[in-house]
């Protein structure tokens, strides 16, 4: 049985999402969201029957703060955190990686994401390619899946994929949107992720930004041409050498203007720019470029 968790992000309604698993063995959370939103989670745990202290183990698709804000907090009440290797060192001593947070969101910090504390290593475990870890009568296989983080894995379990932010962002009816925040996106590597999604025996993809999908294939094409059309969007201002402060505002013009020619009402244009805001996407898809040279 799978449980999706609104968390209530910004007082908003399906911006992010946890998932809550039943197994023989109890509860398993996939995702945490920030720790802001801690109380809404323990309260959405609370609604499945469940305290927050029932949970032993969590899996994460990647480090960023509205995927894995929170993991500290369940770490401290007995969890164990399943990750990519390459994010292990960041949460056990993430002080650079707030920082790095906070030179971007300053004095909104502390309202987006809340703290972010150290997990002791014994509580922190890196799962490779493929590799399946059982949990009760459930198995969770890990698939590493770069172009939005170098750190994401996409969490298989049975026919259902969790696929955190490798397969996009889609609200409500929404049309599917790639988040391109820094330091990591690669176009290339990003569709390599979504061939393998391809070719994985599922039947549904559970979004954390914030849907359940499956027609998969068509969902997966659109997000294919939605990351060209972006990427190829800002290649020529990279080229012309153009200010990223002088860009922002016309890519936000772009992006929403896809949205609401798609028909969306501002509230709901509102929910998709708070799971993955246009203007994070500019500095990432720069960066993109400038490492393609």
């Amino acid at each position: 049985m799978i449980k999706i968790l609104d968390l209530g992000f910004l007082g908003l309604n399906e911006a992010i999402a946890a998932f809550l698993v039943e197994t023989s063995a109890g509860p398993v959370l996939i995702e945490t969201g920030p720790h802001s939103v801690n109380g809404n989670l323990e309260k959405a745990v609370n609604n499945c029957g469940y305290e927050l202290s029932d949970i032993k183990h969590v899996f994460i698709t990647h480090i960023h703060f509205d995927h894995a804000g929170g993991a500290w907090a369940l770490a401290k009440s007995g969890a164990t955190i399943y990750l990519h290797p390459f994010g292990k060192r960041h949460l056990g001593e993430p002080s650079k990686l707030y920082a790095s947070a906070k030179r971007i969101y300053k004095d909104k910090m502390e309202t987006l994401w809340g703290r972010m504390e150290a997990i002791d290593d014994d509580k922190l475990v890196t799962v490779e390619h493929g590799e399946t870890v059982k949990v009760g009568d459930t198995d969770f296989v890990a698939w590493h899946t770069p172009g939005h983080a170098v750190h994401h894995i996409a969490w298989q379990v049975g026919k259902d994929l969790f696929s955190g932010d490798v397969a996009g962002v889609k609200i409500g009816s929404g049309i599917v949107v790639p988040p391109c925040p820094p330091p990591d996106i690669n176009v290339e590597d990003w569709i390599a992720s979504i061939n393998l999604m391809r070719g994985l025996d599922i039947q549904a993809l559970y979004l954390t930004h914030f849907n359940r999908i499956t027609n998969i294939s068509e969902h997966l094409d659109a997000l294919e041409k939605m990351l060209w059309d972006w990427a190829n969007w800002m290649k020529p201002y990279f080229e012309n050498g153009t200010e990223q402060s002088e860009i922002v505002p016309k890519f936000m013009a772009y992006t929403n203007k896809q949205l609401s020619d798609f028909g969306l009402s501002e509230s709901e244009i509102a929910k998709y720019q708070a799971a993955n805001p246009s203007w994070m996407s500019v500095a990432g898809l720069m960066r993109y470029w400038y490492k393609k040279g």
